[in-house]
């Protein structure tokens, strides 16, 4: 493997742990969870990335071959990481917050999560209900 190769792996993979390292330091010093969500799906999944790409880097500069493993693996955190991250940031709002003490949205608009539409929703009915004690 070639000097340039190895340079760029190892720079590659320092990036990868920084982002990981500031992920992981977001995800227990952040005082709450939403602020605490971002760590995880920004940082780390922007490490996870360089560390795929200086696998791919190690397979071209070493074997000369385009190694399509870590794209698909890159290709399928990049999609599910902000939707989950969406899911899980919905799911505190409405299990921890009621809808007067959201800041509130642009004038003429709603929060999607309390919108209309979300009317039909089953954790909205599920939060509505009274509890029955046991």
């Amino acid at each position: 493997m070639s000097a340039l190769g190895e340079i760029v792996i190892a720079v590659l993979l320092v990036i990868g742990g920084g982002f990981g390292l500031v992920g992981g330091w977001g995800l227990v010093r952040l005082p709450d969870p939403m602020t605490r969500l971002h760590a995880p799906t920004k940082a780390a999944t922007l490490g996870v990335g360089a560390v795929l790409v200086a696998s791919m880097a190690t397979m071209w500069f070493r074997f000369g071959i385009l190694s399509w493993h870590e794209v698909l693996i890159a290709l399928f955190l990049f999609l599910t990481a902000p939707v989950t991250g969406l899911f899980i940031a919905k799911a505190h709002m409405h299990l921890s917050w009621k809808r007067e003490e959201l800041p509130p949205p642009a004038p003429g608009a709603d929060w999607a999560t309390y919108g209309d539409s979300a009317a039909e929703s089953p954790m909205v009915a599920a939060l509505e209900e009274p509890r029955r004690s046991e």
